[in-house]
C-alpha cells in the first residue's frame, strides 16, 4: 500500500489541501484495493482559512510516508515555518516522493529540494519564486513538473492535474480517468498554464476549437493532418496553429499525438488487443511507430506499461500479442 502524508500548518490554502484530501483521502478501495493509506501531519491543531484541523500525527510523520504533499502556502512574502521545511527535507532524504501544489513550491524551494531542478508554481508567483530562489529553474508555462522524486504544480486547478498524474503513475490511466469522471474534471489537460494567464482569448462556447476537439478525438484511428483539422475549423493551417498555441499552449500535431498516446494507454490497460491493433486504433499506423512514440512520451515500452497497469477488466478481455 502506498502511504500519503499531507503536510498541514497554519497558513495553508484550503482549496489545494481539499483537492489532495479528495483524491488520496477518500475511500476508493472499490477501484484499487488497497487504496492509499492517508494521514494529515502537522505541528498540532492548525487553522486553514476559516477551518480548524486536527492532524493525525506530528510533522515527523512525513518521513514515514511514500508520498508527501505540500499544499499551497498563503503568504509567500514570509518564510515558511522552519519545522515544516525541515520535515519536508527529512521526508525526501528518507526516500519519499515530495509534491507541492500551487505555492507549496516555496516550501520545497526553502528546503533546497528544487535547487538545480525545473519547477513551477502559480503563474502569478513564478517571478517571485525565481527571484527568491535563483538556483531553481522556474518554468511559468506548464501545469506541473515531474522530476521523479520531486514534483510541483501550477495554481489551483493544476493541483488536481498533478494529483491525477500521481494516481496515473501509481495505478494507471483507467483508474485516474475514473476518478476524473467522478470529480467531473478532465483526466488530462493538454498545454500549459500560459493559456490561463489573462489574455484576449475568445469565449470558449464560440471558439472553433471547442467543436474541433471532440471531432478529432472521435477520429483518432485516422491519419489526421493539420490541413484536415484546419478545414474542419474553417480556417487556414497557420491560423489554426495560432489558435492552438493560445488555447492549449501547444501545436495541433503535438496535441493530437497526446490524445493518441492517452487512447493507447487506455486500450493497453482495458483490452487484450495486440500492439498492432492498438496502433491502428490510435492512428499510429504500425506497432513500431506506436512503440517509438509511446516510449518517448511515457518512458516505457507499451508492453511494459501493459504488464504494470493491466486492470482486471483487461485480464478478462480478448487475448492478444504484445
Amino acid at each position: 500500500m502506498n502511504s500519503v502524508a499531507l503536510a498541514v500548518t497554519d497558513g495553508m490554502l484550503h482549496f489545494e489541501l481539499s483537492l489532495a484530501c479528495e483524491v488520496f483521502g477518500a475511500d476508493l478501495s472499490h477501484l484499487v484495493d488497497p487504496w492509499y493509506e492517508f494521514a494529515l501531519c502537522g505541528p498540532g491543531p492548525v487553522r486553514v482559512g476559516r477551518f480548524r484541523m486536527e492532524p493525525d500525527s506530528g510533522l515527523d510523520g512525513l518521513a514515514a510516508a511514500d508520498l508527501v504533499i505540500v499544499p499551497g502556502w498563503a503568504d509567500i512574502d514570509v518564510d515558511p515555518p522552519a519545522d515544516l521545511v525541515d520535515a519536508v527535507r527529512a521526508a525526501h532524504e528518507a526516500g519519499a516522493r515530495v509534491a507541492s501544489l500551487c505555492t507549496g513550491a516555496f516550501v520545497l524551494a526553502a528546503a533546497g529540494l528544487l535547487d538545480g531542478r525545473r519547477a513551477t508554481t502559480h503563474w502569478a508567483h513564478t517571478r517571485a519564486l525565481a527571484d527568491r530562489h535563483p538556483r531553481v529553474e522556474v518554468d511559468p508555462d506548464v501545469l506541473y513538473v515531474d522530476n521523479g522524486s520531486v514534483l510541483t504544480s501550477a495554481g489551483k486547478a493544476a493541483a488536481m492535474d498533478l494529483c491525477l498524474h500521481l494516481v496515473r503513475l501509481d495505478h494507471g490511466s483507467a483508474v485516474a480517468n475514473t476518478i476524473a469522471r467522478r470529480l467531473v474534471v478532465p483526466p488530462h489537460r493538454a498545454g500549459g498554464q500560459a493559456q490561463f494567464v489573462p489574455a484576449p482569448v475568445p469565449d470558449q462556447d464560440d471558439h472553433p476549437l471547442t467543436r474541433l476537439f471532440p471531432w478529432a478525438i472521435e477520429r483518432l484511428d485516422r491519419a489526421l493532418t493539420v490541413e484536415d483539422m484546419a478545414r474542419r475549423a474553417n480556417m487556414s493551417s497557420r491560423h489554426l496553429g495560432r489558435h492552438f498555441r493560445a488555447v492549449t499552449g501547444t501545436t495541433p500535431l503535438q496535441w493530437l499525438l497526446t490524445q493518441r498516446i492517452r487512447r493507447a494507454q487506455e486500450l493497453l490497460e482495458t483490452t487484450g488487443d495486440g500492439i498492432d491493433a492498438i496502433a491502428q486504433a490510435t492512428g499510429m499506423g504500425t506497432a513500431a511507430s506506436l512503440r517509438r512514440h509511446f516510449n518517448r512520451t511515457i518512458g516505457v515500452p507499451p508492453d511494459t506499461y501493459r504488464r504494470t497497469f493491466r486492470t482486471s477488466r483487461a485480464a478478462a478481455g480478448r487475448p492478444g500479442s504484445s
